[in-house]
């Protein structure tokens, strides 16, 4: 009905926002000319939007979070997002042709090493769950899961620069594995580009102990990516191989802190299954939906799956004090901060972030030609949406071209209290909650 104009003006602006809780608040103005495409002359003015005038006094704008815990509306349409990407990179559409469907494909898990012994679930035969090593046989949803039986014997240094280099260690895996491809098909590096290309999608996840480790979908494509079919000696099984191996060789070398070097590698157990085998989520198929689905929803997550509450930068470390997070996550951030401090450190800005652990690096990435790209989503979703205004508003004739001039100044952030009981109450107005089905 907002979007109709059947309700008042604030109530039309606030629908706009699709639910976002946290909108960026813009004073400014917008005016849009029509421009002469034979002589280059402006002309009237068509459309003038001032902030002044808006009913909320200034213009509200999404803030495109994609966290869950600050902005669940904005986190939402992130999540559908990159699950339409890592979907068209395994099934084709929005410019991925489909046969992609029919390339050599997996789905593989990362881990980071032992930082030291934790509370846990082991499993046993039949997937049947044994008691932790403390003796205990944890609910899954116990507390303890994560944190280490010693405390002061686990390695909370190590654990924080791990997560700092993880994005270096997946970079030289990437680098690594093209090279494993290439030995087994007999080729050079050279001549392997003119063969093939490993194309990929991952998203980082912290485990309960605070370690990130990436899921990620990887592919053999033709030379040219997904539009091109793979050669013939490209198979899952020659991936899985290749992935296995180059797992197990990559390393980066850390810094040295108090006459001991840090080396890192990827953890002993990693997992590479062939997408569309039977032996995911409980003896579930894996498909491609399924894939897509298991990946995106860890685009939405940050370090606040293993703190707790931590998700944003801390201003200074007296602040841990008042967090309700577990003494585990509190003696990595304060682990983190107080590496910090090093001189020898301050490229990894592990102050900035803390509170992700010592991760900096991307949630969410993927090569070049895996398949579209969030950007390209969002400004697909954004034409939808003009669409749909222009539809509805009018059926006149659009001029041929248009001069636009604006001019934005922030100016705060979230919505006043009486705006935010009105946007509680409201259904996001058609083409704000995210990409249309078809």
């Amino acid at each position: 009905m907002a979007a109709q104009g059947t309700l008042p003006g604030i109530l039309r602006q606030l629908s706009g926002l699709g639910g976002c809780t946290h909108p960026i608040r813009l004073d400014g103005h917008r005016t849009e000319y029509s421009v002469d495409t034979t002589t280059g002359e402006i002309g009237a003015v068509l459309h003038h939007l001032d902030s002044a005038s808006l009913p909320a006094g200034q213009l509200l704008v999404r803030c495109n979070n994609r966290r869950t815990t600050r902005c669940a509306a904005c986190a939402e349409v992130y999540r559908r997002d990159t699950f339409h990407l890592i979907t068209s990179g395994l099934r084709g559409g929005k410019g991925t042709p489909e046969h992609v469907s029919a390339h050599p494909r997996v789905f593989a898990t990362f881990t980071a090493p032992s930082f030291g012994t934790v509370h846990n679930r082991p499993t046993g035969p039949a997937g049947t769950i044994r008691p932790c090593r403390c003796g205990t046989l944890h609910d899954q949803d116990d507390d303890a899961l994560g944190t280490p039986l010693n405390p002061d014997t686990y390695d909370y240094e190590a654990a924080v620069l791990w997560n700092a280099h993880a994005g270096a260690l997946w970079r030289r895996f990437s680098i690594s594995l093209r090279r494993e491809v290439a030995k087994r098909a007999g080729l050079s590096q050279r001549r392997f580009r003119e063969h093939a290309r490993v194309s990929f999608a991952k998203v980082a996840e912290y485990q309960k102990r605070g370690a990130v480790h990436f899921h990620a979908v990887i592919r053999i494509d033709g030379p040219t990516g997904g539009d091109s079919p793979p050669p013939p000696w490209a198979t899952a099984e020659l991936l899985t191989d290749a992935i296995r191996t180059a797992t197990s060789k990559v390393r980066v070398d850390g810094p040295a802190i108090d006459d001991r070097t840090h080396t890192f590698t990827f953890g002993r157990q990693l997992d590479v299954r062939t997408i569309r085998s039977a032996d995911f989520n409980d003896g579930q198929e894996l498909t491609e939906r399924a894939v897509a689905a298991y990946i995106a929803k860890y685009a939405t997550k940050g370090a606040e799956t293993a703190t707790g509450a931590l998700d944003r930068p801390l201003k200074f470390v007296a602040e841990l004090a008042q967090l309700d997070i577990s003494e585990h996550a509190r003696r990595l951030v304060r682990t983190a901060w107080t590496l910090g401090a090093r001189k020898s450190l301050e490229h990894l800005r592990l102050r900035a972030w803390a509170h992700m652990l010592g991760f900096r690096g991307h949630f969410s990435t993927k090569s070049r030609r895996y398949s579209t790209t969030l950007g390209a989503l969002r400004d697909a979703r954004a034409e939808w949406r003009r669409a749909e205004a222009t539809a509805a508003t009018s059926n006149t004739r659009e001029p041929d071209s248009t001069y636009v001039l604006a001019h934005w100044v922030f100016a705060g952030t979230g919505l006043s209290s009486a705006e935010a009981w009105l946007s509680a109450s409201l259904e996001p107005a058609p083409g704000t909650e995210g990409e249309p089905t078809k």
